[in-house]
């Protein structure tokens, strides 16, 4: 089942894209997927990431993981949102510099034991950088969905 929107403010255009999907598996499973770096390039919808280091798995706000970008770049995430299981996001800067302004965020809702709703947000609202507008605006619900798509596929075969 799919829920997809894009929010637009009243003099801005569309800066928060979500899609949620129904994923036929437990939230403890599909969130040590997120919340394990090294493991997101298996679900990437963006196809932007390449590779990070194993022993980086995300336990709280504050944390920071790395991450390579398929083009080279090396990119720290700074985690801004934690709940075990339920909830995390963070925002993504060049090593040493400030955050741009961009967030993904990953929600988990149990269904029951054995079903999860997952909601992936990509919200650019407070995005600083000109020259990182261009790639924000084509990060759609399109490529939120690729990326649930995979990440349930991962799940589900556990």
């Amino acid at each position: 089942m799919w829920f997809d929107r894009q929010m637009t403010g009243p003099d801005e255009s569309e800066r928060v894209v979500a899609a949620s999907r129904d994923i036929a598996a437990p939230a403890a499973e599909i969130f040590e997927l997120i919340a394990e770096p090294s493991q997101q390039p298996r679900w990437d919808g963006n196809d932007n990431l390449a590779e990070a280091p194993g022993g980086q798995r995300v336990r709280a706000v504050g944390d920071v993981f790395v991450m390579t970008l398929t083009v080279g770049s090396v990119r720290e995430n700074h985690v801004v949102e934690f709940v075990e299981q339920r909830r995390i996001a963070w925002r993504p800067s060049e090593p040493g510099k400030p955050a741009p302004g961009h967030l993904w965020r990953w929600v988990l809702e149990p269904i029951d034991v054995s079903h999860t709703r997952v909601t992936h947000t990509y919200d650019w609202t407070h995005l600083t950088d000109e020259q990182r507008v261009p790639r924000a605006r084509a990060t759609t619900a399109d490529k939120l969905r690729a990326s649930l798509d995979r990440l349930a596929d991962l799940a589900e075969r556990a």
